[in-house]
């Protein structure tokens, strides 16, 4: 099956199909499903997406904002339930690091369930990080 998946940093989702990824994931990026204006806003003004899909079906996706020189923020990492564990995950991460740049620093705030993940795949954790909460 491996050898089926393709992988993309084509810009052109459709709201549906990632509606459709991230309810078969397990993760959603906010609490509200129904605002796909802001879903639809988040991939629009994202500078780095990569995106993994097998026979025409997208199976998991990587959002990041970078500058390609210092810093590479990524936002959103899922995968189809049904694909996790094929590496999936693992190729979405080292695609985004590529093509951020061998320069970049790729930063993320995981979620408790997603930690072992980011350590098993190399994933230092640090402690120097701070954030403003949002409400929603």
């Amino acid at each position: 099956m491996t050898n089926e998946i393709t992988y993309s940093t084509s810009g052109d989702l459709k709201i549906n199909e990632l509606l459709d990824l991230f309810e078969h994931s397990g993760y959603f990026p906010f609490k509200d499903k129904n605002d796909t204006e802001r879903l639809r806003e988040m991939f629009d003004n994202a500078n780095l997406v990569v995106s993994a899909w097998h026979r025409g079906k997208i199976i998991g996706i990587s959002r990041a904002l970078t500058d390609f020189c210092y810093c590479c923020y990524l936002s959103d990492l899922a995968v189809r339930d049904d694909y996790k564990g094929s590496g999936i995950g693992k190729k979405l991460v080292e695609l985004t690091k590529e093509k951020a740049g061998e320069r970049c620093k790729l930063i993320l705030h995981s979620n408790a369930d997603a930690e072992g993940f980011y350590q098993k795949i190399g994933m230092k954790k640090i402690n120097s990080a701070y954030a403003i909460q949002r409400d929603f």
